[in-house]
C-alpha cells in the first residue's frame, strides 16, 4: 500500500529526457532539454525546473509560468503538451522548439532567405503580443531574445510566461521585478523613472522589450542599453517603427495592432512574399477553389527564397493536406514536387510517393498533362515496382487518349520511365503503341517525337527487340510525309548507328537513305548527306582493315551499350541532334490544357543543330506555309 503512495510520479509522464540544449542559461528560470515522446519516438521539448536548487520564491514563479502556458492557446504562443511535478523536478512538455538566441547564431541563412525568415519571426511575435494585450487584457514582460523560441518549421513561439501579469492586477509599479539579474536589461527606462509611470499603457512595456528583440535579431545579443542607439544593422523599412518601440516616453510606443496594419501594408516591412504565403495558408480553408488554385500556380517562383526548414516543414505539410482532402487540383502539383527535392529519400517514399500514385490514377487531363510534364522531378525517388506496377498501367491509357497533348506527352514521358521498365512494359508494350502512333497518329509532331523517343531509349532495349525494331521504325519515319518526321528518322539512324550490323547498314540503310538525297527539303538532304558518309566511311573502314568488324558490331548485342570512341567521331553530332529537345507541335487549349508551343524541326549548321525560337506559335503543325510566314523554317 504504502509503494503506491511513493511510486515515482515521472512513470505516468510519457516522454523522455534527453540532452539537455543550452541557450537560457542565467535568462530562465527554466533549464530545456530534447525529448521523445514514448511509443512514437516524436520530437518534444522538455523544460525542468530544478526545485532543489531553487529559491521559494523562483519555484512560485516557475508553477505560476506554468499555469498560464497551460490556459493559453494562440499559434505564435509556445504550445503545452504536458507537465509533471515531483520533490525533486518541476517537467514541462511542449512542442519541440529551440531558444531563439543559437538557432540565429548557427543558421546558414543568408540574403533574401534571412531577411523573410527574419521578418516572418518578428511578425509571429508581435501578433503574440497583440492576442496578449489586446485580447487577453494581459503584459508579457519578458519580452526578448531569450523568451522567443523556433519550431523545426522555422516559426517564432513566444515563451517565457515567468513575469506575465493580467492588467488591474499589479503592484503599484506596473513592471514586476524580475528575480534574474541577467533580465534587468531588459527593463524599459521607466521602471527607474517613477514619473513615467503614469504614461505606461497596457502595451508599452512589451512594445520596450519587441524593440529589444528586433535589436538582438540583427545584432545579437543586448549588452547595454545604450546599444539600442545603433541601427546600422535594422532594416531601413523597420528603423522607424523601431524608433518608436525604443522611444523614453511609454505613451509614445505603438499598439501591436498598429505594427501589423502598418507593415502589412504595400511597402511594409511585414508585406512580403513570405508572409502573405503564410498568412494565406493559415486561412486555406476559408479560400475558394480559384483562389487557392491561383496561390498555388505562383507559389513555386517563390519557394527558391524561402527557408528551406519553412519550406519542409510548413509549406508542404499544407501542400499534401490541400493535395488529400482539399480542392486544390492539379496547381499544388509544381509547388509539391520543387519542396519534394528537399526531402531524403525515405521520406519522400512516405510522403510524396503515394500521391504520386494517387495522382497517375486521375481521369483530370490537366492533371494527368501536368503529372507527365513534371515527371523528371521525381521519377528518381520511384522504386522500379511502383512504376511498374502502379504507374506504368495508368499511364499507357495516355498513347490512346483522343486528346493529341496528352498523347504527346504520354510519349515524351517514356524517356524517364524507360530505365525502371521491366521486359515485357519496355519491349513488348511501348513498342507496340510506339509503331502505332509512329505509323498511324495524324498529328506529324507525334510522329516524330515518337521517333525521336525511341532513339533515346534505344540503350534500354532488349539487344534482340532492339535489332528487329530500330531500323524498320527508323526507316518508316524516313518514308513519312511530315519533313521533321524523315528528318528525326534520319538522325535517329545515325546515333543509333552502334547497334546495326555491317550487313544491315549496306542491304537496309544506306538503300532508305538515298531517296533522300532529293528531298524537297533541304535540311532533310543535308541531314541525309551527311549520315550517307558516315556510314560508307565505317563500310570502307571495315573493309579495308576487316578486324575492325567485330568492334564495330561490338554493341550490337550488348545489354548496356555505350557509343565508342570510333562511333562518337563521326556521329556524335547525331547523338546530340536525337537527345536535343522533342520536336515542338501545335497548341490545343480546348481541354484546359494551357499550352502554347511552337513548332521546332532540326536543320544542320555545320555539326551542330540550331534550334527554332519558341516565341512563334502555329496553330497546325501540318500546315508548313503557315510556318513558313511567322518565319519557321521545316
Amino acid at each position: 500500500m504504502w509503494s503506491f503512495f511513493s511510486r515515482d510520479p515521472t512513470k505516468d509522464f510519457p516522454y523522455e529526457i534527453g540532452d539537455p540544449v543550452h541557450g537560457l542559461e542565467d535568462r530562465s528560470v527554466w533549464s530545456i532539454h530534447k525529448g521523445k515522446k514514448r511509443g512514437t519516438q516524436d520530437e518534444v521539448s522538455i523544460f525542468l525546473f530544478d526545485v532543489q536548487k531553487s529559491s521559494e520564491t523562483l519555484f512560485d514563479i516557475a508553477k505560476a509560468s506554468l499555469k498560464k502556458l497551460k490556459t493559453m492557446r494562440h499559434p505564435s504562443l509556445l504550445h503545452y503538451l504536458d507537465s509533471c511535478e515531483t520533490d525533486k523536478f518541476l517537467y514541462v512538455a511542449t512542442e519541440y522548439v529551440e531558444p531563439l538566441a543559437p538557432h540565429i547564431d548557427d543558421m546558414k541563412l543568408e540574403g533574401q532567405q534571412k531577411d523573410l525568415f527574419l521578418s516572418w519571426g518578428i511578425f509571429q511575435i508581435t501578433r503574440a503580443l497583440s492576442f496578449l494585450n489586446n485580447d487577453g487584457n494581459m503584459r508579457h514582460n519578458n519580452v526578448c531574445l531569450y523568451s522567443v523560441f523556433v519550431t523545426l518549421a522555422g516559426e517564432w513561439k513566444l515563451g517565457g510566461f515567468e513575469f506575465l501579469t493580467s492588467l488591474g492586477q499589479e503592484n503599484s509599479n506596473p513592471i514586476p521585478l524580475k528575480i534574474l539579474p541577467a533580465l534587468e536589461i531588459y527593463d524599459p527606462p521607466e521602471k527607474k523613472d517613477s514619473t513615467k509611470l503614469k504614461a505606461v499603457t497596457k502595451c508599452s512595456t512589451d512594445m520596450w522589450g519587441l524593440g529589444c528583440l528586433i535589436w538582438e535579431a540583427f545584432n545579437g545579443p543586448l549588452k547595454n542599453q545604450p546599444s539600442l542607439k545603433t541601427v546600422d544593422y535594422i532594416p531601413k523599412q523597420l528603423c522607424t517603427l523601431y524608433c518608436e518601440l525604443v522611444s523614453a516616453n511609454p505613451a509614445s510606443r505603438p499598439n501591436p495592432a498598429d505594427i501589423i496594419t502598418r507593415c502589412r501594408k504595400l511597402g511594409g516591412y511585414f508585406k512580403n512574399d513570405l508572409i502573405d504565403c503564410m498568412l494565406f495558408l493559415e486561412e486555406i480553408q476559408i479560400k475558394d477553389k480559384a483562389e487557392k488554385g491561383k496561390f498555388f500556380s505562383s507559389l513555386t517562383s517563390y519557394l527558391d527564397n524561402f527557408p528551406e526548414a519553412v519550406c519542409v516543414h510548413k509549406i508542404l505539410p499544407q501542400l499534401l493536406t490541400a493535395f488529400h482532402y482539399g480542392d486544390a487540383g492539379s496547381a499544388v502539383l509544381a509547388p509539391m514536387f520543387k519542396l519534394g527535392k528537399l526531402l531524403e529519400d525515405a521520406e519522400y517514399q512516405k510522403q510524396i510517393v503515394p500521391c504520386v500514385v494517387k495522382l497517375f490514377a486521375s481521369n483530370d487531363r490537366t492533371t494527368r498533362s501536368r503529372l507527365l510534364q513534371q515527371l523528371d522531378q521525381f521519377i528518381m525517388h520511384l522504386q522500379n515496382s511502383t512504376v511498374n506496377d502502379q504507374i506504368f498501367p495508368q499511364v499507357i491509357h495516355g498513347f490512346l487518349d483522343t486528346n493529341a497533348i496528352i498523347r504527346e506527352q504520354t510519349v515524351k514521358a517514356i524517356i524517364h520511365l524507360a530505365p525502371k521498365l521491366n521486359y515485357n512494359n519496355l519491349n513488348v508494350e511501348v513498342l507496340k503503341h510506339f509503331a502505332r502512333l509512329q505509323s498511324k497518329d495524324d498529328q506529324g509532331g507525334i510522329r516524330t517525337n515518337t521517333t525521336v523517343c525511341l532513339g533515346k531509349i534505344a540503350a534500354h532495349l532488349h539487344p534482340q527487340i532492339r535489332q528487329k525494331v530500330l531500323v524498320s521504325a527508323f526507316v518508316r519515319a524516313t518514308r513519312d510525309a511530315f519533313p521533321p518526321a524523315r528528318q528525326a528518322g534520319v538522325l535517329a539512324l545515325a546515333a543509333t548507328q552502334q547497334y546495326f550490323l555491317l550487313v544491315e547498314v549496306a542491304n537496309r540503310v544506306l538503300p532508305a537513305l538515298c531517296p533522300l538525297t532529293a528531298d524537297p527539303e533541304k535540311q532533310v538532304r543535308d541531314a541525309a548527306f551527311r549520315t550517307i558518309r558516315g556510314f560508307l566511311g565505317k563500310l570502307e573502314k571495315v573493309s579495308d582493315d576487316p578486324s575492325l568488324k567485330e568492334g564495330m558490331e561490338a554493341d550490337v548485342h550488348t545489354a548496356t551499350p555505350s557509343l565508342s570512341n570510333a562511333a562518337a567521331t563521326w556521329a556524335g553530332w547525331a547523338v546530340t541532334a536525337v537527345t536535343a529537345k522533342f520536336y515542338r507541335s501545335h497548341s490545343d487549349t480546348s481541354t484546359g490544357v494551357n499550352q502554347v508551343d511552337a513548332i521546332q524541326a532540326w536543320f544542320f549548321r555545320a555539326t551542330v543543330i540550331e534550334q527554332y525560337v519558341d516565341d512563334h506559335v502555329v496553330s497546325d503543325i501540318d500546315d508548313v506555309a503557315r510556318a513558313q510566314r511567322v518565319g519557321i523554317r521545316l
